[in-house]
């Protein structure tokens, strides 16, 4: 699925773009399944244990911005789990033994869907080594206009910036307090059906979708068998070794010298990462409307 050189990329940049890991029939009863959530919505004005939504979202107009853990939600999306193309790339990089953690399927409505500001996933949780990576895939045509992945290449090697604001952990990096050269942003681009890899330590982040088209995101997040958390410990044995799915297990855990920092004191808007950035304060990314005003 991927080669040698597809890792030394990964390695030196801390992200790959993989073409055709799902198939056209895959893609089709994702496309399904998502559009029965979306639907769903309609019945909901607030944020639930499985939707969360954007600012304006009615029964009318529904504005879905995340499925949350959709992998428990729906046969479909656990199917993906264990997908033999994206469980060969991660043997590939890291070797055989792998466990899932979790998933999320992020949204952004054509014209609308907003953005997520920089940020690097394991501030959210830091493990004893950083062999962990989320996966993304492409439900759509992702494309320069439709809120693609950006990332910052090679940030994976350097610091765990400061994701507080105000004395609280708000799931963002204040753009004016980083050492960070953000005009080097590469864009994830690719047909439907490809996937992305980032490296749990990349800068990366998007921004809102102004094309006419949605864009649907599926991430599955997966680490080493032997990367145990540092924060959130398994509450129940029998779970945590079924999210095993490539490999043996092990009770030793991996300790490399990676930095961290502590996710705490919580954000004071708990949710999602788009809940937990409202209180970021300084941004990085417009919404579609501040972008349509630039505009005209």
């Amino acid at each position: 699925m991927i080669n040698d050189l597809d890792v030394a990329r990964y390695q030196r940049d801390g992200y790959i773009v993989v073409p055709d890991v799902l198939s056209a029939q895959d893609i089709q009863e994702l496309r399904r399944v998502t559009d029965e959530f979306v639907e769903a919505s309609r019945q909901t004005l607030q944020h639930t244990d499985v939707f969360d939504l954007e600012p304006g979202h009615t029964a009318l107009q529904p504005r879905l911005r995340r499925i949350k853990t959709p992998h428990a939600q729906h046969p479909t999306y656990a199917r993906l789990v264990r997908h033999p193309g994206i469980i060969a790339v991660l043997q590939k990089l890291w070797g055989p033994n792998i466990r899932f953690d979790m998933s999320k399927l992020n949204l952004k409505a054509a014209g609308f869907g907003s953005p997520v500001e920089w940020h690097q996933d394991w501030a959210f949780y830091p493990h004893t080594n950083d062999d962990l990576a989320a996966v993304g895939i492409m439900v759509d045509d992702f494309t320069t206009d439709n809120g693609s992945m950006l990332v910052i290449p090679g940030s994976h090697t350097g610091p765990i910036h400061d994701h507080h604001a105000k004395g609280n952990f708000v799931g963002g990096i204040d753009p004016s307090k980083v050492d960070v050269d953000f005009s080097k942003a590469v864009m994830c681009t690719g047909k439907a059906g490809s996937i992305t890899v980032h490296h749990v330590r990349l800068v990366h982040g998007s921004s809102a979708n102004v094309s006419g088209k949605p864009r649907r995101f599926l991430l599955h997040q997966y680490r080493a068998a032997d990367a145990w958390p540092l924060i959130h410990p398994p509450t129940a044995w029998e779970p945590w070794t079924a999210q095993l799915v490539s490999g043996t297990d092990t009770l030793e855990p991996r300790m490399t010298a990676v930095p961290v920092r502590l996710p705490y004191p919580a954000a004071p808007s708990q949710g999602s990462i788009y809940e937990n950035q409202r209180d970021l304060g300084t941004r990085f990314f417009k919404d579609a409307e501040e972008l349509a005003g630039t505009a005209s």
